[in-house]
């Protein structure tokens, strides 16, 4: 192969040693000569037939030949004297190398280029500029999450202090007690809004995965009644939830946010008349719809209100405050579950918003929890409780509840020597009833399985944990125990207790 540096001044033997892709350009911009990285990158031949050609054809030449697919400068351009910390053309080759060419002046002899290879530098730039992209996204997905909680317990929490409010007027015990048992299933959707809150959090991250089963639609359609039976009477509003006791195939939890978001939103735009909740067979499918009689949505809105933020301005309604992030969590959850979802409405008459269940064999479906009822606990008078739980409040609430059905409740210290704690129970226990973590990273899993080697058993035994990790809560169960999330729902934890003593 001819030396490309062949002819140059003395100085050409250190040119040749130089790593850099490197080219000597005469005064009227023609290469002259080039050093064997530059002649590589270029692939040029061995007669080095581009020796003389001037900058643009050189360059036209190599894109011609499929080496060089282009540069962000014109090629007449490329030997324009600039310093070497200004701005460099970038040129890109068809194997994927990317290079910044910097050149010098030459007294009386034209211009050096150097060709600096920067791919990996690049691709190091985009990498950290996904990595930021992506935590900014994060921190979007965290305000979009703190905003939407701050959205959706608002319902139940403006539902629980009427109904607090209430409980001091009422002198008859049965008034008193519907305010009670409707307080509590107020306190159970904000148990399950928080649930569902954190589920949302991670619909950016897409690790939302639905608990589908078959339930009836009757138990969703109770829980909005109570939900939201009291703010309709405080604005003045006739609210009307159809019976159904057709049995949907759906996440429950999920399903229950997005048409309590309709609800809220019907209530919200409407100054006066009523909202009804029913629901219509279409072939194989169940229609859920929430028609008001309230100020409508122009047709150019009814698009725009499922984004984030949207709300519709309107006089009737600008005293009535929302986040305009329901319909939008409504719509993406939908999206999850793959349930259609339609709006129909008429500016000034009303609207519906309705969403397309698949109808599952009514067999199948879960009965949901049973209704708080104290006479169904004299099924486990007698029976005995061995309760590990570290925290104060919630033992003296959880030994008080077990109490009240008649259980008798035994603690144990689990700190010092499993074995002589054990030895001084008075009774073996019918059934365990342990946090995961207790104090000192302790396992509740771990004190059981050493319980039942002492008493030589197997206790049922039901592990309680606020941990909501995936893989925690999989892994307790692959060990074999039953999980229950804290906070802890009393009908719950009787039917799971009911199951392992009598069922299992």
């Amino acid at each position: 192969m001819t030396d490309p540096l062949a002819g140059t001044s003395a100085d050409s033997d250190a040119l040749r040693s130089i790593g850099h892709a490197l080219a000597i350009w005469s005064v009227e911009s023609r290469l002259v000569s080039c050093n064997p990285a530059y002649a590589a990158l270029f692939e040029l031949g061995p007669d080095l037939r581009q020796i003389g050609f001037e900058n643009s054809a050189f360059f036209e030449d190599a894109k011609e030949r499929g080496v060089l697919i282009g540069f962000s400068q014109s090629s007449d351009d490329i030997c324009a004297p600039c310093p070497p910390n200004g701005p460099c053309t970038r040129l890109l080759f068809s194997d994927g190398t990317v290079c910044l060419l910097e050149q010098w002046p030459l007294p009386q002899a034209g211009v050096v280029t150097m060709l600096r290879d920067v791919t990996n530098a690049e691709r190091t730039q985009k990498a950290l500029a996904k990595a930021r992209d992506a935590a900014a996204e994060a921190d979007q997905s965290k305000s979009r999450f703190l905003r939407a909680a701050n959205h959706d317990l608002r319902q139940p929490l403006a539902a629980l202090k009427i109904l607090i409010y209430s409980c001091y007027d009422a002198e008859d015990a049965r008034e008193r007690e519907e305010a009670l048992h409707a307080m509590d299933v107020s306190v159970s959707i904000m148990e399950d809004l928080l649930g569902a809150l954190l589920n949302i959090g991670q619909l950016d991250a897409g690790k939302i995965r639905p608990n589908v089963q078959t339930f009836q639609i009757s138990t969703v359609l109770e829980r909005l009644r109570v939900q939201f039976a009291h703010q309709a009477h405080e604005a003045g509003l006739d609210l009307h939830i159809l019976p159904s006791n057709v049995a949907v195939i759906s996440d429950r939890v999920l399903l229950e946010r997005i048409v309590s978001n309709f609800v809220s939103n019907a209530l919200r735009y409407t100054p006066k008349g009523r909202v009804v909740v029913g629901c219509k067979r279409y072939g194989s499918r169940l229609r859920v719809m929430v028609i008001d009689t309230g100020v409508g949505i122009e047709e150019e809105y009814q698009e725009a209100i499922f984004q984030e933020f949207f709300r519709i301005d309107d006089s009737q309604i600008s005293s009535r405050h929302s986040l305009g992030l329901g319909l939008n969590i409504s719509r993406r959850l939908a999206q999850i579950l793959n349930h259609p979802i339609h709006v129909t409405s008429t500016l000034g008459k009303g609207t519906n918003f309705s969403i397309d269940l698949p109808i599952g064999n009514v067999l199948h479906s879960s009965i949901g929890e049973p209704e708080i009822n104290e006479s169904i606990g004299g099924q486990f008078a007698g029976l005995i409780c061995l309760l590990l739980e570290d925290d104060a409040n919630l033992r003296e609430a959880l030994t008080t509840l077990l109490v009240r059905w008649g259980i008798v409740v035994m603690q144990m210290d689990v700190f010092d020597d499993v074995a002589s704690s054990v030895a001084a129970l008075e009774h073996a226990p019918d059934i365990i009833l342990t946090d995961y973590r207790l104090q000192g990273k302790i396992q509740g899993t771990d004190v059981t399985r050493d319980i039942n080697a002492l008493l030589h058993t197997s206790c049922p035994t039901i592990v309680m944990t606020a941990d909501t990790s995936p893989e925690l809560i999989q892994s307790i169960r692959d060990q074999g125990f039953p999980v229950m999330i804290k906070p802890i729902s009393p009908p719950g934890l009787r039917v799971l207790m009911h199951n392992l003593l009598f069922e299992n």
